[in-house]
């Protein structure tokens, strides 16, 4: 069972591109340089802690396999290796 903090994943969606916006929900969205993009994932003001079934909805939410979110997580996926990934899905254009 995987579990990570939302503190941790919040610090490592900041890492990577994201930007936060406060609203009924904290909502990140991603942004390939300065240009806002349509992947986004929200992380709840109430959890702590991400079970499986979270970040398996996270996973889908950012474009990712469950075991590339962890390394997106974690830290082995670096910022550009995530833009290539979703270059690569048609996710987003450079």
């Amino acid at each position: 069972m995987s579990v990570r903090e939302a503190s941790t994943i919040r610090a490592a969606l900041g890492d990577k591109g994201f930007r936060k916006v406060e609203k009924h929900h904290e909502m990140w969205w991603y942004y390939a340089g300065e240009r806002k993009t349509s992947v986004r994932t929200r992380v709840s003001h109430g959890a702590n802690e991400y079970g499986d079934a979270l970040l398996g909805q996270m996973a889908r939410q950012l474009h990712l396999g469950k075991a590339d979110l962890l390394d997106l997580i974690d830290c082995p996926m670096t910022k550009e290796a995530y833009l290539e990934a979703l270059t690569k899905a048609g996710s987003v254009t450079p």
